[in-house]
């Protein structure tokens, strides 16, 4: 069975909402609702797929410690990992590698990975 969905804990809902606003579109993902203490992302046009719900945190994210390593978003097109980076880069990400191949990982594999307002590594990868 796939994943339903995920919490995602961010150190300020106003400021992760207009980052992920912004951003889950080039990713596939649409609204799926949006409260004064949370808001959620669902894969776009009815498909089927994990839902990703943000949390207010009054923790910052350490990457060093136990949870949450990255995520990564699946696209269908190489095309797709380019303009996702894009958009991150336009919205003031660090970018941790730019889009290329990766022959270490199974392929074919090409993807790219950023980092969102609270440091949280994500990655838009074409398996194609």
């Amino acid at each position: 069975m796939p994943l339903g969905h995920m919490g995602v804990n961010v150190s300020n809902l106003e400021v992760s909402y207009s980052y992920y606003s912004a951003l889950m579109p080039y990713l596939a993902y649409e609204p799926f609702l949006a409260h004064d203490d949370q808001f959620a992302f669902r894969p776009a046009d009815n498909k089927r797929g994990t839902f990703i719900f943000f949390y207010p945190s009054q923790n910052g994210y350490d990457p060093d410690s136990a949870g949450l390593q990255h995520l990564a978003f699946m696209v269908p097109t190489r095309l797709k990992v380019d303009e996702a980076t894009l958009a991150a880069s336009d919205l003031g990400s660090d970018i941790v590698h730019s889009p290329q191949q990766w022959p270490e990982y199974p392929p074919p594999y090409y993807a790219s990975f950023w980092r969102d307002p609270d440091g949280i590594m994500l990655e838009a990868v074409c398996h194609k």
